[in-house]
């Protein structure tokens, strides 16, 4: 397990956070349509937090984009390192989450966030952010559609509906399970939203949440425990 300090000259203020996105936000890339669903690498991130201990950690989960098998984990534990903003939850989850995927044995891939890219307000959410700043290709699927608009997917496994922010596509509600509520998939980065969805619909065989996000969430959960118990 790793330990990660906050790093120097991290935003302190929303308004110092809001300016980073704004510079970052124009270096996403949108018109590459990312590796093809089976191949390679898929890589899920996510966090845990306890906010009396002032304490966040954080699992990456590399599968074998084939079979979905766990090929390497790695975790890392850290001061929690901005307030609770809506939209602005990156800037507490960024260092220990890049920490987590710098202790990998084995490459990433592509990266599976859990929460939102381009479906956010500021078009700037976790899974942008972070492949801006690892350059790797990224996306984002979150449980809920934040503040967006969305039409009910047919039932049917693989049914999808546009995620919309007035007329704008922002990302879609897709179904992973027959009947069952959909998930929320969004560009990240360096990955096309077609593309975005065939991973999904390949990472989640058996249940309504993709593998990595799974397995990410029960790591960082457990190395939360650990870190307390220290």
């Amino acid at each position: 397990m790793t330990t990660v300090s906050i790093p120097a000259g991290w935003p302190a203020t929303e308004e110092q956070a809001r300016a980073v996105q704004d510079r970052l936000r124009e270096r996403v890339v949108l018109d590459e349509p990312g590796p093809p669903p089976g191949t390679g690498h898929v890589t899920g991130v996510d966090v845990a937090y306890d906010d009396e201990r002032d304490v966040v950690a954080a699992a990456a989960v590399v599968l074998d984009a084939a079979t979905l098998a766990v090929v390497a984990e790695a975790t890392a534990v850290g001061r929690i390192s901005f307030p609770y903003v809506p939209g602005l939850l990156a800037f507490r989850e960024i260092p220990t989450v890049l920490a987590a995927l710098d202790a990998l044995s084995r490459p990433p891939g592509l990266v599976v966030c859990d929460g939102y890219g381009l479906a956010h307000p500021r078009r700037f959410g976790l899974a942008s952010h972070l492949g801006v700043l690892t350059g790797l290709p990224t996306i984002g699927v979150a449980k809920n559609p934040f503040a967006f608009t969305h039409d009910d997917p047919a039932p049917a496994r693989g049914s999808a509906a546009p995620l919309l922010d007035g007329p704008e596509e922002v990302g879609r509600a897709l179904r992973t399970r027959d009947g069952v509520k959909p998930v929320f998939v969004s560009v990240g980065h360096r990955v096309d939203l077609d593309t975005a969805c065939a991973h999904v619909l390949r990472l989640t065989p058996r249940y309504r949440l993709p593998e990595t996000t799974r397995l990410a969430d029960s790591l960082c959960r457990r190395a939360l425990r650990d870190s307390i118990g220290r």
